[in-house]
């Protein structure tokens, strides 16, 4: 057990490695300046020289192995330089937005799994009745329903029947936990929601697949409770692959929330992701796709080390 978790924590380096060489690779190859689109970007003239200057000042003159090694030297002391376009230390641009982010992912990933397994397991217990009907009619409306119209809905609902409006900044949580949840409990929950469609179609299929076993048919035959069949014997393995999907959704949403974060006025990783890579700021994009990737890379890890106690037959040796 633990040389796996030994091998698994050194597999991330070559996998974070490869992640940073193709981020590198691909963001110099798209077209764009940054200091020509900084400089000009309302159509103006500037001077060559000038330009070339600002390129030396942002390291850009040189050749573009150097700057990868800069740039890697520097991430392994957990130093990402400075944003190209504002000039701020990124840890301080991220460190801005991450609390924010990571709230609200965390809020809509508990939402979406209180969601999906009561609802998922209801609708395979009572496969084919009117409730299993009424689960999936839910859980395929958050499939096809866009996240921001969902979004929009759930503001104009508030406005023209409780007459609220969220609060447009963002307050800490341990600073004002009200306004902090005021503010943020309307986007998780339209996450939550959305997300908890595919968790729910997940663990109705697989706790179905999983209640035809022999060893479920083996435990009602002993004279077991049914309840105590569906949750010790059946429930444990069904749930799986929806801790995967979970935890992938997880991962996503900590920088996949560009949609949800404009119709809520909030300023999170989504949105500086995206406004990085408008603005050519190959510093800030880098290292947020790489805050991004870490965070795959760890979840993953984690559900492994997960399923060893969801399944005891499961041995990492």
């Amino acid at each position: 057990m633990h040389r796996y978790i030994i091998n698994r924590i050194l597999l991330m380096i070559p996998t974070l490695f490869g992640v940073a060489i193709i981020t590198f690779v691909l963001l110099r190859i798209v077209p764009g300046d940054i200091v020509l689109l900084k400089l000009a970007g309302d159509g103006g003239r500037v001077d060559e020289t000038v330009l070339q200057q600002e390129r030396a000042r942002l390291g850009l003159d040189k050749p573009i192995p150097l700057q990868f090694v800069d740039w890697t030297l520097g991430a392994l002391r957990f130093d990402f330089g400075v944003s190209m376009w504002t000039g701020r230390p990124i840890i301080q641009e991220v460190g801005t937005r991450l609390e924010l982010s990571l709230q609200l992912t965390i809020m809509a990933s508990i939402i979406a799994t209180l969601l999906a397994i009561p609802l998922g397991a209801m609708a395979a217990l009572k496969q084919d009745t009117w409730v299993d009907y009424a689960i999936r009619l839910v859980s395929i409306g958050g499939l096809a329903l866009p996240g921001f119209w969902v979004g929009i809905l759930t503001i104009l609902c508030l406005l023209l029947f409780f007459h609220y409006l969220p609060p447009l900044t963002f307050t800490p949580l341990l600073r004002n936990p009200a306004e902090n949840l005021s503010q943020l409990i309307w986007p998780a929950l339209t996450v939550g929601y959305r997300y908890s469609a595919v968790a729910t179609r997940m663990t109705r299929s697989t706790l179905l697949e999983v209640m035809r076993d022999d060893y479920v048919r083996t435990a009602r035959a002993k004279g077991l409770a049914e309840q105590f069949v569906v949750m010790r014997h059946a429930m444990r393995n069904a749930l799986l692959p929806v801790i995967t999907v979970i935890g992938l959704e997880f991962a996503f949403l900590l920088g996949g929330l560009l949609v949800t974060e404009q119709v809520f006025n909030l300023n999170g990783i989504g949105k500086l992701l995206v406004d990085a890579v408008a603005r050519r700021d190959y510093t800030m994009t880098q290292a947020l796709i790489m805050l991004i990737a870490s965070a795959f890379v760890v979840t993953n890890f984690l559900i492994d080390l997960l399923y060893i106690f969801l399944d005891p037959r499961i041995s990492y040796s």
